[in-house]
């Protein structure tokens, strides 16, 4: 039986070692790239990693129950179980009297909103206390979505290349202005690899799909935004604003006086996330009346959901500035030949001749431009630019071919 066993484990052990091998190889080739390697762009970035991250750190903050306690606290003096009366209201939400949000706290109301009321009154409810949490979550998992997606279509190519190139950009012992080892070996393959990649349009659709991407992007903003402004009521679309015009309009109180003086402006983030809220509940009596009860709840969470709130409104705000350049970007580099010939220049730092950078960008499709874009991030300078000479030669000698056949 061991002896049927050791041919196996013999193969075993030879896919182990030549999987370190290839390990060790790609380290190798990745330290010769001079910076990390990059598949994207900052815009896409800030919406792909920094936004999840941000809004997961939201999502927690809100729910640190050792930072703020319980999320909800009601007080009644109806002899209820306080425990049931918090879930109660926990599960049913709280609500506020809108009459009573420019009372005086302390004098005519109890907080903002919360006072007696009557049956005319109109209220806000605030159901959406309990969501908070799990809102922010999935609004930072769309955007990690939107990332993932990317990286499963990019599916290593960028790596692919930069770590082909890299291989032959180490320094030989030669002085010379480009003093990298470039092959005719490594020429050959890279050169074949874009003619095929040309026939097959693969850089068409690796172009398209980063174009897909950034469009989403912006269209998640988008859509979150609106979502959000339905999820409170209305009233996220100006949130951010009227809260930062609300605290830069309040005068400091120098005296006990002028701090309950009444003031004809409503806090928004009052309005929208109250602190004290009133919470009603029925019962029915021993006799099977129906009963009715008053309770003020601390909703402990609202300290901070309306500070996060605010952040997230300009967050938002700034994203949808950032993507809506960034599809403006998109779009002029797709359509306006001169600027793929000014940026294919400008990551060369103006070391390519102009005629070249005409040549090149005319004998290349958009995909292809956006390749070699992207393939200057990832490799030295003088790779890149040997790249770039070797891939116009290139294409001069297929145009003369075709110009000869036609």
């Amino acid at each position: 039986m061991f002896e049927l066993l050791g041919p196996v484990r013999d193969l075993l052990a030879g896919q182990q070692q030549q999987q370190q091998q290839q390990q060790q190889q790609q380290q190798h080739q990745s330290a010769d790239r001079p910076y990390p390697l990059r598949i994207d762009n900052v815009s896409f970035r800030l919406h792909t990693q920094l936004s999840f991250a941000l809004l997961a750190c939201c999502a927690a903050l809100v729910s640190a129950k050792q930072f703020f306690g319980e999320p909800i606290v009601c007080i009644n003096h109806s002899g209820l179980e306080t425990e049931s009366v918090n879930i109660y209201c926990w599960i049913y939400g709280t609500f506020t009297v809108k009459r009573h949000l420019r009372g005086i706290t302390g004098r005519q109301v109890a907080a903002p909103g919360v006072a007696q009321a009557s049956d005319g009154d109109e209220i806000y409810q605030h159901k959406y206390y309990q969501w908070v949490c799990l809102v922010l979550l999935l609004q930072g998992l769309a955007y990690y979505v939107s990332g993932a997606l990317w990286r499963a279509w990019e599916a290593g190519l960028m790596c692919r290349l930069s770590n082909e190139l890299a291989g032959s950009g180490r320094v030989s012992s030669a002085p010379g202005p480009d003093d990298s080892v470039w092959t005719e070996e490594v020429k050959s393959r890279v050169c074949a690899y874009f003619a095929e990649a040309r026939l097959s349009r693969a850089h068409e659709l690796y172009a398209l799909r980063f174009a897909s991407c950034e469009l989403l992007n912006f269209l998640l903003t988008l859509g979150q935004f609106c979502l959000l402004d339905k999820f409170l009521e209305g009233r996220f679309a100006s949130y951010g604003l009227d809260a930062l015009s609300f605290l830069l309009s309040q005068p400091e109180a120098s005296s006990l006086r002028q701090r309950y003086q009444p003031s004809s402006r409503v806090d928004p983030m009052a309005r929208l996330f109250p602190k004290l809220a009133k919470c009603t509940l029925h019962t029915f009596g021993s006799t099977g009346s129906s009963q009715v009860h008053d309770a003020l709840c601390v909703l402990s969470l609202n300290v901070v959901n309306e500070k996060v709130f605010v952040f997230v409104w300009f967050w938002m705000v700034f994203l949808f500035v950032v993507g809506s350049f960034a599809l403006i970007y998109r779009v002029v580099v797709l359509t306006q030949r001169w600027a793929r010939i000014l940026l294919l220049r400008a990551s060369t730092r103006g070391s390519l001749p102009k005629s070249l950078a005409h040549r090149l960008t005319v004998g290349s499709s958009y995909g292809e431009w956006f390749v070699l874009r992207r393939l200057s991030m990832n490799v030295s300078l003088a790779v890149y630019r040997r790249l770039l000479l070797d891939l116009a030669e290139h294409y001069e000698a297929d145009h003369r071919t075709h110009k000869h056949i036609s």
